[in-house]
Order: C-alpha cells, then sequence, then structure tokens
C-alpha cells in the first residue's frame, strides 16, 4: 500500500484519542504497551536516552517530546518543566563532536504542557518555556515549539515571538492543512528561524483545515516553496517520498546546501530512509517522544498513515 494513502479510519482514531474510556482498554494491555514502543521508545528517561544514543551513533540529529498535553493544574506543569530539566541534564552528559552547522540535540515541548490552557495559562506557559529554554542552551540544545489544534495557534505563536526576543533560535511547527499557515510561513521565515513544516495531525473543522489530500499536499508544496526562499532554516517533517523529493528540489532551486534545512521523520517510522538520507549528507532528525501518557500520541500515529494501523493490526493478530 502506498504511504501516501489517507487513512480511511483517520476520523475514527483520532476520535478515540480522545477517549478515555479506550484509553484505559489499551493500557491495561501488556500486549498493546509492548507494540507502542515501535512509536515510543519507553516511559522513562533511561529508555529515551538508550534510542537517543544510537540514532546520535547512526549519525542523525534527534529532537526529543516528553509526552503531556492534557494538564488540568499547574502542578502538572511543573512536572512537565521538571523532566525536561533533568532530560537535559542527560544530554550534558554525552560526548558530542562541535559542530558549526544544525545542533543535533534538540528537545519539542508542547506549552499545554506548560500550563497554556490553565487560567492565566499563557504567562505560565512563557514563565515555564523560559525556564527550559535557559536550561537547553547551557546544555547547548535546540528548542522546539510545538503546534497543537487550531484554537492554540495564536496563542504559540504570541509564545515563541517572546520567547525568540531573549533565545532566537527557538522555533516553532506550522501545520500546512491550516488555512492561514502559507501566510504564517511568509511572515515567519525571516533570518534566524527555524520553521517545522508538518502536514498536521488534529482533527480540524473545514472552516480553518483543508480536508482532502490532494489539498493539503497541495497546501504542504506552496508552504515549503515559501519556507526554502526565505532566509530562515526549513525543518522538512514528512515521511512522504514526493514531500522529501520536492524538499530536496525546491533547496536547490534556493541554493541551499545540505547544512541549509534538514528532513524531520517520527521514531520508529521509515528507519531505512532515515538511515539513507544520512548517507547522502542530508541532516535528519529523529523526533523521538517518552513518557507514561504516550496514547493520544500514538492512536495519532496510527491515523496519520494506513502503513502504521496496518504493523499495529498484524502485530496484534500474530501476538494472538
Amino acid at each position: 500500500m502506498s504511504l501516501t494513502l489517507t487513512n480511511p479510519l483517520r476520523p475514527a482514531l483520532l476520535a478515540a484519542a480522545r477517549s478515555e474510556r479506550i484509553e484505559r482498554t489499551l493500557s491495561r494491555s501488556r500486549l498493546t504497551r509492548s507494540l507502542v514502543t515501535r512509536f515510543v521508545p519507553g516511559a522513562a528517561e533511561d529508555a529515551v536516552m538508550d534510542a537517543v544514543r544510537k540514532l546520535l551513533a547512526d549519525g542523525r540529529a534527534i529532537s526529543v517530546d516528553y509526552l503531556g498535553e492534557d494538564i488540568s493544574e499547574a502542578a502538572e506543569a511543573e512536572t512537565t518543566v521538571n523532566a525536561y530539566l533533568s532530560l537535559l541534564a542527560a544530554y550534558r552528559r554525552l560526548e558530542l563532536p562541535a559542530t558549526n552547522g544544525a545542533r543535533r540535540l534538540e528537545i519539542s515541548i508542547k506549552l499545554s504542557a506548560l500550563g497554556q490552557s490553565l487560567p492565566g495559562g499563557e504567562e505560565l506557559a512563557l514563565v515555564n518555556a523560559r525556564i527550559i529554554c535557559q536550561a537547553a542552551a547551557e546544555a547547548g540544545a535546540w528548542v522546539n515549539v510545538d503546534a497543537e489544534d487550531h484554537t492554540t495557534t495564536d496563542s504559540t505563536l504570541a509564545i515563541v515571538r517572546e520567547l525568540r526576543r531573549e533565545f532566537p533560535d527557538v522555533a516553532t511547527v506550522l501545520q500546512a492543512y491550516l488555512h492561514r499557515t502559507e501566510a504564517d510561513c511568509a511572515e515567519l521565515s525571516g533570518t534566524g528561524s527555524r520553521i517545522r513544516l508538518c502536514k498536521g495531525a488534529y482533527s480540524e473543522p473545514a472552516e480553518v483545515a483543508f480536508q482532502g489530500k490532494d489539498e493539503v499536499d497541495a497546501s504542504y508544496l506552496r508552504c515549503l516553496r515559501v519556507l526554502m526562499q526565505g532566509e530562515g532554516y526549513p525543518m522538512v517533517a514528512s515521511h512522504d517520498p514526493q514531500m522529501i523529493a520536492a524538499a530536496q528540489s525546491y533547496a536547490v532551486e534556493a541554493g541551499r546546501g545540505t547544512d541549509d534545512y534538514e528532513i524531520q521523520m517520527l521514531f520508529g517510522i521509515r528507519d531505512a530512509e532515515q538511515t539513507r538520507l544520512v548517507g547522502e549528507g542530508v541532516t535528519v532528525r529523529t523526533y523521538v517522544p517518552f513518557g507514561d501518557d504516550w496514547y493520544g500520541y500514538f492512536m495519532r500515529r496510527l491515523a496519520e498513515r494506513p502503513a502504521n494501523l496496518i504493523f499495529f493490526l498484524r502485530s496484534l493478530v500474530g501476538r494472538k
């Protein structure tokens, strides 16, 4: 099956990602949890650092995300901050050669996990993000601020702009399925910017997002061209061979070398292709999640690509 086919079960899987009942059912299954490790190396920091070391040894860059979005109190945001501070301390213990190009170490943060949705949450998320950004700077790591559903976009970009006053290499994510994203790419592709362009993984209404695969692909290509022609550092988050080929072509057209952009893929997806691209001198960054709050992330991965869902279902049948 083509890797670019739309998953017909995507709406149902995205709805299931918000179901506490289904989450409880899957969480209690040892079989399910053992399969999740294809996409999430583990809940503990030691597990993710083992994966990080292997990826770095393979020549890849990494971006680690501590999973956790739907928090209900400030203490949970503090737990997230502490998890990142511990992770960054582990980064400092790694021995990596100095480089003048892309930093090989990055963390990805979700502002909702830092308190964005709580009362007074924008200020709380900004304070918490500043703490993490300072620790990342001391560890020699980049910080990427992830995108979430469209209702958070304005708040997220406002916080990113504020963070960049003190930490100018802070990156953010733009989602090509949103109608607004081409304009956001044009605005945010200036000197020093780092933009991670993805297609989008949340269920969004037609009023704000393209619904069909062809429309999303066309938007992704328009946005990609804008970023490549800009003055920032494009980060191409895609497993789609057509999008990766387009990124390489647009980079050549824009006079960019292989150090002037990067390809990003998820842990556990198209691993051989990631290695092949590294062998060609392309900067490849692998997005590596960890933590107990794996369920929503896992369901969105199944919704994104039929190949992921097929792997999961075949593994369930085989192990039974």
